[in-house]
């Protein structure tokens, strides 16, 4: 079996899908096929390990209907048309879990850099602005006894949830589209309703899965219903915030801060005004980039192809 790999990926799945017998194709690193060339290049292949944000649509399953698999390295599943993979017959897999403490981490950095302007800051003493002390200059907030709001208590969710209770003594309230009965006896979290969570956030985390309910969910409405004095994380998907209205609520203080590690759209622009704002902290989508998380998702994608 021949299989195209659109990014390189750990070695760790390399050595398996060789010990198979397969034969791979591994694009580089700096190349991003158009939609045309993945059509081109899947069509040469038997199955597809796709790496990075390919739309995989209709008209891609349509050409490539050939194909044995698509295994994604990601958890989420955004980007693939799954009625059309079905359709032509196609299975998909991707990588769940592996990825949950390490995007948590990502959530939990982002919230206390954040709170203490600490990418400002840190950009302060880079262009030499940092020449004395001041008792009221650039202060932050605190996090202990806060109350934390998850939006997607899920893995992920939970995970962050635990870290900001056992840390910070945080109280914990969620919104799903069910009640997770295991993590409110797990957390002491209490279910409340999406208007309740934005009012009563200190820090709202967002963990949920990006589908046409949740798109652009997080807009103006939702942030001028949360507290002044709120910090906004989003780990999950950019497209889960209505960026304009971000910047918008964070000028006009409706919201404190916010700490984003996808954007929307994404990339971020480098004179993005989001990027010089004092209580914002950007990350570049680094929410799996540890060597375990990585190396468990290679595992889990060579496993599903």
């Amino acid at each position: 079996m021949k299989i195209l790999i659109t990014k390189p990926v750990p070695e760790i799945a390399i050595g398996m899908l060789k010990a198979q017998g397969y034969t791979l194709t591994v694009i580089d690193d700096h190349k991003l096929l158009t939609p045309a060339e993945l059509i081109e290049l899947s069509q040469q292949h038997d199955a597809l390990l796709c790496v990075g944000f390919y739309r995989l649509d209709e008209a891609f399953f349509k050409a490539c209907s050939h194909l044995k698999v698509v295994s994604l390295f990601s958890v989420g599943y955004n980007n693939v048309d799954l009625v059309a993979a079905t359709k032509f017959g196609i299975p998909v897999g991707n990588t769940p879990d592996v990825l949950s403490n390490a995007t948590a981490d990502t959530a939990f950095l982002l919230m206390l850099a954040t709170a203490r302007k600490a990418f400002y800051m840190h950009r302060r003493v880079l262009s030499s602005e940092w020449k004395s002390f001041s008792a009221v200059a650039n202060l932050g907030v605190e996090l202990d006894n806060k109350t934390l709001g998850i939006f997607g208590l899920g893995r992920i969710g939970t995970a962050m949830a635990k870290k900001c209770k056992g840390a910070y003594n945080m109280q914990i309230i969620y919104h799903n589209r069910h009640q997770n009965k295991e993590a409110e006896k797990l957390l002491g979290a209490t279910y409340v309703s999406f208007d309740e969570l934005l009012q009563q956030s200190d820090v709202l985390s967002v963990h949920a899965a990006l589908t046409p309910e949740t798109k652009e969910i997080f807009n103006n409405e939702a942030f001028n219903k949360m507290k002044p004095g709120a910090i906004f994380i989003n780990t999950a998907r950019g497209e889960l915030h209505q960026e304009q209205h971000l910047k918008e609520a964070l000028l006009k203080g409706t919201i404190w801060g916010a700490g984003l590690d996808v954007t929307n759209p994404e990339p971020m622009e480098a004179d993005n005004p989001l990027l010089f704002m004092p209580s914002v902290a950007v990350l570049p989508h680094i929410g799996s980039a540890t060597v375990e998380a990585r190396n468990g998702m290679a595992v889990y994608a060579a496993e599903n192809a």
